[in-house]
């Protein structure tokens, strides 16, 4: 009987250190401003709902898995998704985002391959009571358009994370290239602002070619078939994407040129086994299926949660990723096979 009442005794003891954990957890979780009911607005969506998304191309590998994570993330909530392809031309996509803006949606979410090239279809779709996500770039100058959020990495630290160590490996000194993407894209504006400030610090450091190729792997051929033919001393080179490196790279390949030591952006796949067999020096992760998911929950939580631009959530959510190396890299990949980063 004794044992009993202390038995009991110690599980109501118990409990009531529960409850006060609980208690003191809530406390602190709202002094934070954190609301633990925000996270019912993540729930699976009651109803089907209708978005429509798209972005640069889905020619480009990241866009691609972008695609994919989108249609993961929105089966498990419940979402149909129609998409509207970029096809890496900003007329291309404004005629897609055109024809999108015609038709209801319950939420929208575009990556742009410019800045300010689909601002009035994308107004239009506002304006009808549609909340547009902007994802990875820009859809217009800060302040000049009312978007619901803007997921997107920090482009910069993520140029300047490659570049730091690609001036480490060539001894801070040398002749190199960065090959940008869309000129007009603030991801990549953001990624040359990066590698600018770091080579800044490097005078024995000369940049010999800065052209764009739009991300398109046709066009890094090109590029890099001339800058090869012309130039006999190159160190090392930065890519605003894993594509256009990789693409790089089989060009130098095909020249006898292999010594050129090349880092890239996205960590995609292929680039990520490149750097596990040395092809490649670096790359970093730009979170392709954080930001597609992402978008998806944003979407829903806007429609379904009631969540308000600017209170309810952030105007800016910071899609971050790793630079990747030999010890993250299997890790890394498992968690892009099911679409978690």
């Amino acid at each position: 009987m004794l044992d009993d009442l202390i038995k009991e005794a110690r599980n109501r003891r118990d409990v009531f250190k529960a409850i006060g954990a609980t208690a003191l957890a809530g406390a602190l979780l709202a002094d934070a401003g954190f609301d633990p009911a925000m996270a019912q607005a993540l729930a699976p969506s009651g109803k089907p709902m209708k978005a429509a998304f798209s972005n640069a191309g889905l020619q480009a590998s990241w866009c691609a898995q972008g695609k994919q994570a989108a249609e993961a993330w929105a089966k498990l909530m419940n979402v149909e998704i129609t998409w509207f392809d970029g096809e890496l031309a900003a007329t291309k996509q404004r005629a897609a985002i055109d024809n999108m803006a015609t038709q209801k949606w319950d939420f929208v979410a575009i990556q742009t391959f410019g800045i300010g090239t689909l601002t009035d279809p994308i107004q239009k779709m506002i304006d009808a009571g549609t909340p547009v996500i902007a994802m990875d770039t820009l859809v217009a100058p800060p302040g000049t358009i009312a978007i619901h959020t803007f997921i997107a990495p920090d482009n910069e630290m993520m140029g300047s994370a490659v570049t730091s160590q690609l001036m480490a490996a060539i001894g801070g000194k040398g002749n190199v290239v960065m090959t940008q993407g869309a000129l007009g894209h603030s991801g990549a504006q953001g990624r040359a602002k990066g590698f600018k400030s770091v080579v800044a610090n490097y005078p024995d450091v000369k940049v010999i070619n800065e052209e764009p190729a739009d991300w398109d792997v046709t066009k890094v051929a090109r590029i890099w078939d001339s800058i090869l033919t012309q130039n006999a001393d190159i160190a090392g080179a930065f890519f605003h994407n894993d594509d256009m490196a990789l693409a790089a790279h089989q060009v130098m390949k095909q020249k006898g040129r292999e010594g050129i030591i090349i880092g890239g952006v996205d960590a995609m796949p292929p680039a990520v086994q490149a750097v596990l067999d040395g092809t490649m020096l670096a790359t970093v992760r730009n979170p392709s299926c954080r930001i597609h998911g992402w978008s998806v929950a944003a979407g829903v939580a806007a429609v379904q949660g009631g969540e308000k631009a600017g209170t309810d959530i952030p105007n800016y959510i910071l899609a971050d990723g790793p630079v990747i190396t030999k010890e993250t890299a299997p890790g890394h990949l498992w968690l892009q096979k099911n679409f978690l980063i």
